[in-house]
């Protein structure tokens, strides 16, 4: 290989670090939502799983503590769940045509 190609995807290599970084500080902010009990839990959360908000209806405040509970797990689980496809659509695009192993998540 020539140096002027090794130079070239060395410069590929950099572009494509810097994108996925840049890719990555996006999806810091970029919030989703879980819900549970056909809406009456909620759980927002960026997709770096950092949860900003639970809202919780009044109605269910009033009910079983451990029917609550579920229902925010559920919440939660749901937010997360969206995250993941959020974060994996995103960075799917970015390193489409990477040879990766199977199930190998981008970043590691």
């Amino acid at each position: 290989m020539m140096k002027g190609q090794l130079a070239g995807l060395m410069k590929q290599a950099q572009a494509m670090q810097d994108n996925l970084k840049k890719a990555q500080d996006e999806l810091a902010n970029v919030e989703v939502e879980g819900q549970s009990g056909a809406g009456l839990v909620k759980v927002v959360m960026t997709c770096k799983n950092e949860v900003r908000r639970v809202t919780i209806d009044p109605s269910l405040l009033a009910d079983d503590k451990d029917m609550l509970e579920d229902m925010v797990a559920a919440a939660f689980n749901d937010a997360a769940r969206r995250a993941e496809a959020t974060s994996a659509e995103k960075m799917g695009k970015l390193t489409a045509g990477l040879p990766l192993p199977p199930g190998m998540k981008f970043p590691f």
